[in-house]
């Protein structure tokens, strides 16, 4: 093509009506994304591929018309409110966020940007929402726990270790979630004529010192809370085979992980979800008016190579209202 007839077809294109240049490109919009999980973790990886993917299948194509700026925690905790602030001041549509810890260093950083949780404990308790069905700010999602269910883990704990009469219970001692899970167990627990012990998870060396002075001393066993383990799940597992400690896990990952029993909501279901939310807030709905949804079900998942390695004889009733058996 001539240079002059170059210029002349730019010169048509700028006189194109505004709809018409409008229909060649859609208009960018952004998503800020702050997990709890950091970026070498594989349920965080899980979790963010489905988001995208489920985005996708709304019409939301990274690239194309919307930029996705994902910051991740991991066992760096104080990091959180770092990012909640770079994620602010990159002013996105909506934030996401994953993990209860991450909900109050957002909130601390805007109360104006649209912002939907997945996998959060108690929003009403903490402060977060004013109510399950009319959240009424910039917050609404998808919580994971109601801390009645917790004491079932002791129950899971006795019914695969009949002899246990002590038990540590790992917890963040700093968010709600850990201290409401602690007093839903201590409650089952005592009932049972089980000792129960918390230990905090804020280093991996306070958690090995706990857990190796605690096995000395014999029947004993493990419940790993949700909120705060997560991310150390990989310490804390190792732990429990090396002392040979039978332990219950708040999620399906943990014993995929090499976890002996978990019980607990699915973590991936609301991710899903949470894409419907982000979806219908790009588009104009307020987090006010939108919601926060329960687990509609509880998953029991049971490994039984790790039964096998500890010696624990899972009971057959229980093997047959697991959810999962991973051979």
């Amino acid at each position: 093509m001539k240079r002059r007839d170059f210029i002349a077809l730019l010169g048509s294109a700028a006189a194109w009506p505004h709809g018409v240049r409008a229909q060649t490109s859609e208009p960018m919009r952004r998503i800020g994304v702050l997990a709890t999980l950091g970026s070498d973790d594989s349920e965080a990886q899980t979790r963010i591929d489905l988001l995208v993917q489920s985005l996708r299948q709304l019409g939301w194509v990274a690239g194309r018309n919307v930029k996705i700026e994902i910051r991740q925690v991991g066992t760096e905790v104080n990091s959180a409110h770092t990012y909640a602030a770079e994620l602010v001041a990159l002013a996105p549509d909506v934030i996401l966020t994953i993990g209860g810890a991450t909900i109050g260093p957002l909130q601390q950083a805007t109360r104006t940007i649209p912002i939907v949780f997945v996998n959060a404990p108690d929003p009403v308790g903490a402060g977060f929402v004013q109510s399950m069905a009319h959240p009424g700010g910039n917050i609404t999602g998808f919580s994971n726990f109601e801390y009645g269910m917790s004491g079932k883990w002791a129950e899971l704990l006795k019914q695969v270790a009949p002899n246990v009469r002590r038990a540590l219970m790992l917890r963040d001692p700093t968010s709600a979630a850990g201290i409401g899970q602690f007093a839903a167990v201590r409650s089952v627990a005592q009932s049972m004529r089980i000792e129960l012990t918390p230990v905090d998870v804020r280093d991996n060396d306070e958690i090995e010192r706990s857990i190796a002075a605690f096995a000395r001393t014999g029947s004993g066993g493990m419940i790993v809370s949700a909120g705060g383990t997560g991310a150390r799940r990989g310490v804390i597992i190792g732990l429990a085979a090396q002392h040979k400690l039978p332990a219950i896990y708040p999620y399906r990952y943990y014993a995929v992980d090499g976890g002996l029993i978990t019980y607990g909501p699915n973590t991936l279901d609301p991710v899903r979800r949470a894409a419907g939310y982000v979806d219908r807030i790009l588009k104009g709905e307020m987090p006010a008016d939108m919601p926060v949804q329960a687990p509609t079900k509880y998953e029991l998942i049971i490994n039984l190579k790790t039964a096998r390695a500890l010696g624990v004889a899972i009971p057959q009733s229980l093997l047959a209202t697991a959810d999962e058996v991973i051979e």
